[in-house]
C-alpha cells in the first residue's frame, strides 16, 4: 500500500458518508411527506415517529442507498484524478491501470463486507421495531401474504387447515386436521381454537373432537383441551412480505426450510428476497469497478459526462434488478438466479470495461 492507495481509500470513504447522509435526508423527507397524515391520524407523536420509525428505518435505507453513494464518489474522485492528468501520469510512470484500480476494489470489498455483516445481524432488529411501528400506525403498509383459509402439510400423511390465524396472539381458529394411510382418512381432529405455548413449544387445542376410523365405522372422543406437537410454528402460518427482512441470515434460512417442511405455497418469493439480501452487497463492488473504469478515461464534457453516465447506469441497474425479481417469485427462474443475475451481469460488464479501457 502506498500513499496513492491510502488517498483513494480515504477519499472514497469520506465522500461516500456525506452523500449517503444527504440521500438519507431526502428520502426521510419524502417518506414523511407521504405518511405524515396517516401518522397523526393514528395518534403518533413526533417523538414516536422519529425514534420508533425513522431511527429504525435509516439502517435499511442506508444499506439500499450505499451503492449509489459509493458509485457517485467513485465517479467524482476518479474523474477528478483524470481531469488533473494524475492517472495519465501514473500510467506514464509504468503503473498498470489494474494496479491503480486496486484501492478501489479493496474499498468496494471492505464496504460490501461491512454491509453484509450489518444486514445479517443488526438491520433485522431495527426492521423488527420498524415493523411493529408500522403495524400500529401504518397498517395498510404491511402486505399480508395469507392469514385465513390456511393449508399446511406438516407431515406427508397429515394435513392441517385453519380458517384464520391471528399473528399478534399466535392463535388459530376453526382448526381441522386429517391423517391419512394411503388414500384413506384414518383420523380427523377438529378444534375451535389452537394456541401456541411458547415455553413448551407445543400447540394447545381447545374444544377438541377426534374421530378415529376403522373397518366398522369410527370412534369419537372429545376434550376440552389437548396438547399436540406439530411440525409447524406460528411464523409458518401468518406470513407477510416483510418476514425475510426481520430475520438474520441463519434465521431466514431456517424460516424458508420450515415453510418447505410445512407444505406452504409460494416459497419462491421469500427465497428470492433472501438471496437478494445475500447478493446485494456485491453491487457495491460492481459499481466501484464500473465507476473507476468509466471515469479513468478523459472524456469530452468533463464531469457532466460522468454524472450523466452514472445516472443512466444506476437507472438501468436498478430497473434490471426489479424486472427480474418477479420471474423468480413466480417460479419462472430459479430464486438464486433471479437474485444474482443482475449483479453478476453488471460485474462482468465492469470487468470487461476495465479490461478494454485504454492502458
Amino acid at each position: 500500500m502506498n500513499k496513492f492507495d491510502w488517498l483513494v481509500i480515504k477519499r472514497l470513504l469520506f465522500l461516500s458518508i456525506p452523500i449517503t447522509l444527504m440521500l438519507l435526508f431526502i428520502f426521510v423527507l419524502i417518506d414523511f411527506s407521504d405518511n405524515s397524515d396517516e401518522f397523526f391520524e393514528q395518534g403518533a407523536t413526533l417523538l414516536e415517529i422519529f425514534t420508533g420509525y425513522y431511527l429504525n428505518y435509516i439502517p435499511d435505507m442506508a444499506r439500499q442507498i450505499l451503492p449509489v453513494a459509493v458509485f457517485a464518489s467513485c465517479l467524482f474522485i476518479t474523474g477528478q484524478f483524470t481531469e488533473r492528468l494524475e492517472i495519465t501520469s501514473l500510467k506514464a510512470a509504468g503503473v498498470s491501470l489494474y494496479r491503480i484500480s486496486l484501492p478501489y476494489i479493496l474499498t468496494g470489498l471492505m464496504l460490501a463486507s461491512a454491509t453484509s455483516f450489518f444486514d445479517a445481524y443488526l438491520i433485522p432488529n431495527a426492521n423488527e421495531r420498524k415493523f411493529a411501528f408500522e403495524e400500529r400506525y401504518l397498517r395498510g403498509k404491511i402486505e399480508r401474504v395469507e392469514n385465513q383459509d390456511i393449508f399446511r402439510q406438516p407431515l406427508p400423511d397429515t394435513q392441517l387447515r385453519l380458517n384464520y390465524f391471528d399473528r399478534a396472539q399466535n392463535v388459530g381458529y376453526q382448526v381441522r386436521m386429517f391423517q391419512y394411510e394411503g388414500n384413506e382418512v384414518i383420523k380427523t381432529t377438529s378444534a375451535s381454537k389452537m394456541s401456541w405455548d411458547e415455553e413448551n413449544e407445543i400447540w394447545v387445542l381447545q374444544g377438541v373432537r377426534e374421530q378415529i376410523y376403522n373397518d366398522y365405522g369410527y370412534s369419537e372422543f372429545q376434550y376440552n383441551n389437548k396438547d399436540t406437537t406439530l411440525n409447524v410454528y406460528p411464523r409458518d402460518l401468518a406470513r407477510t412480505s416483510s418476514d425475510i427482512a426481520l430475520l438474520t441470515y441463519e434465521e431466514a434460512q431456517d424460516y424458508i426450510e420450515s415453510l418447505e417442511r410445512s407444505g406452504a405455497g409460494n416459497v419462491a418469493d421469500p427465497k428470492v428476497k433472501y438471496y437478494s439480501r445475500l447478493s446485494y452487497p456485491l453491487s457495491i463492488l460492481t459499481v466501484t469497478i464500473i465507476g473507476f473504469a468509466f471515469a479513468s478515461v478523459r472524456r469530452r464534457g468533463g464531469r457532466g459526462v460522468y454524472i450523466a453516465g452514472g445516472l443512466m447506469f444506476s437507472f438501468v441497474y436498478l430497473t434490471f434488478m426489479e424486472i427480474i425479481k418477479p420471474f423468480g417469485s413466480k417460479g419462472v427462474l430459479d430464486p438464486v438466479l433471479a437474485a444474482t443475475i443482475p449483479h453478476v451481469t453488471f460485474l462482468i460488464v465492469g470487468i470487461i470495461l476495465l479490461i478494454s479501457t485504454r492502458k
